[in-house]
């Protein structure tokens, strides 16, 4: 067993993962969005970690994932500065804070793939002991950064291929987790085939190709299964029920949203594109964006003129509004909580359901330890402080069962599997994206909020304040897309789909198996050395 060390430079290490990062944040969805460079991004990180120590493969890693999540988050400084209120020198350290925690996860990536199948101490270690360990450990700390600490997992590495129908319908056994352990298993593949272009390599020459060509397998039955999967699904659809629906983009500048003297207009602004997009037809359903009512609608004399409009035009309408609940208290002091909220009203003019937003946004919709960060008062000032919905229950109308996705919820899967599993048929995201201005992250929210549909084989129907509004059929195909900030109406048809996927019944848990895997990969390795 020869034992050698790699050179000690860091320079063409941070090099490799500043490749990685420019060709990840080119292919991600946004103002580049070239999608193909998914396939090899990874080649330059992955062949970092293959030589060099841990410690320096963490070290690369984190500047690698520094890199790519500012390129990635860069909107931070549009939301919490131009709407959130916060000078600079708080926006930019936050935007720098959150990329460095996102940053953790890719150098504990780097460090565990080079602790367990490095060549820092063995110049002969198999390459495809890489290979299965790359994809594997991705997902696994991808899962975690989904729950820890609330959970961001703002773009996973499958996203990316959000525009491509045909190669993610694999999603519907193992969700989003599922694509992203596909790429990464391809880049590990390409690094293989690279790697055994060396002379040198004489060490279980079978047993690697064994493992390199379970890979291939692997790869060639994701990708088959999602084409044959397309032509199924869309035979089904063409059969399938169908509903009505019509999609409003107020285009509401969010300046000026919350504005007493412009709450008239904004209600007025949103009847008149929904009596336009309804002249002539028979819609069952009419969608506004998330809290497209400013205003709380068991108070204000402005929500007649909205019941007004729905007896009128005999439809039914979900939109977005603030509510809240009044709880008695103790000594006469009542309990007020506020919601972020869903209202769907009935032909009848009366409320037919209510949802309240379950997943909050940190810093967007509450702030944690505001007692003890005084600084960060303009936030609440600016934004509110919501109370979490409990209920995943979806809101029932005639053949239609909906389940409510409020803006930054769909980007979690658990939400959108837990509103399927009770009977919805109807996926309806509504949010308000004004926020992030003309950057990447609408593009970006977009792109997940596809997935939500394939894993879970419902249409989702997307209505945004500022766009991007959409329908998105079973097959992740995007119907009716709008331009950002522009006032819009859409009229989509949404097949109704019943049945459960394999991703609702078990598919949910890859990523999580995933996860579990780490540490036993790790004392399995332990054992052996």
């Amino acid at each position: 067993m020869k034992l050698y060390s790699v050179p000690d430079r860091l320079g063409p290490l941070l090099l490799l993962g500043a490749v990685t990062a420019v060709l990840l944040a080119l292919a991600m969805p946004g103002h580049t969005g070239w999608w193909p460079l998914l396939f090899v991004a990874l080649v330059p990180l992955l062949m970092g970690t293959l030589y060099a120590s841990p410690g320096r493969s963490a070290l690369m890693g984190f500047c690698f994932g520094l890199l790519y999540h500012l390129a990635l988050l860069y909107w931070i400084l549009i939301v919490l500065g131009r709407y959130g209120g916060l000078p600079i020198w708080i926006s930019l350290p936050a935007l720098v804070l959150l990329a460095a925690y996102m940053a953790c996860y890719s150098a504990l990536f780097c460090a565990l793939l080079s602790l367990l199948t490095g060549r820092y101490w063995h110049r002969e270690r198999s390459v495809a002991d890489l290979v299965w360990a790359a994809p594997t450990f991705w997902v696994g700390l991808d899962y975690l950064r989904g729950y820890l600490f609330t959970g961001f997992p703002w773009m996973d590495l499958g996203y990316g291929l959000f525009s491509q129908p045909t190669f993610i319908q694999a999603a519907d056994l193992g969700g989003h987790h599922l694509i992203t352990f596909s790429l990464v298993l391809c880049n590990g593949l390409i690094l293989g085939i690279i790697d055994r272009q060396r002379r040198a390599v004489h060490w279980n020459l079978r047993r690697e190709r064994r493992l390199l060509l379970m890979a291939w397998l692997v790869l060639i039955f994701v990708g088959g299964y999602s084409y044959v999967r397309y032509q199924v699904m869309e035979s089904t659809l063409g059969r399938s029920l169908q509903a009505q629906v019509a999609v409003v983009q107020g285009n509401i500048d969010q300046s000026i949203k919350w504005s007493e003297k412009m709450r008239a207009a904004t209600v007025e602004s949103y009847l008149n594109l929904s009596r336009q997009v309804l002249e002539g037809t028979d819609t069952e359903l009419v969608v506004w964006p998330e809290t497209a009512l400013p205003f709380f609608p068991q108070q204000d004399p402005l929500m007649y003129r909205v019941t007004d409009f729905v007896t009128t035009a005999n439809t039914w309408l979900l939109t977005g509004a603030p509510l809240y609940k009044i709880t008695p208290g103790e000594e006469e002091v009542d309990q007020v909580e506020y919601f972020n909220g869903a209202l769907l009203i009935g032909p009848d003019g009366q409320p037919g359901g209510q949802y309240a937003k379950q997943h909050l946004v940190p810093f967007g919709e509450y702030v944690p330890l505001r007692r003890y960060l005084p600084f960060l008062e303009p936030l609440v000032v600016s934004i509110g402080d919501f109370t979490p919905g409990t209920s995943s229950a979806p809101l029932e109308l005639g053949t239609m069962r909906l389940g409510i996705l409020i803006c930054y919820e769909s980007i979690f899967p658990a939400i959108a599997r837990q509103t399927v599993d009770q009977g919805a048929n109807l996926l309806v995201n509504i949010t308000n994206d004004a926020w992030y201005g003309q950057s990447s992250a609408p593009y970006q929210s977009m792109a997940m909020t596809v997935f939500r549909a394939v894993e879970n084989r419902r249409t989702l129907v997307r209505a945004a304040n500022t766009g991007i509004s959409a329908s998105v059929d079973p097959l992740g195909r995007i119907v009716g897309a709008t331009a950002l900030f522009t006032e819009a109406a859409l009229l989509v048809q949404a097949p109704l789909l019943t049945e459960e996927s394999v991703f609702n019944r078990h598919g949910y848990n890859f990523g999580k198996v995933c996860a579990v895997l780490i540490p036993l990969l790790l004392v399995i390795r332990g054992r052996q050395r």
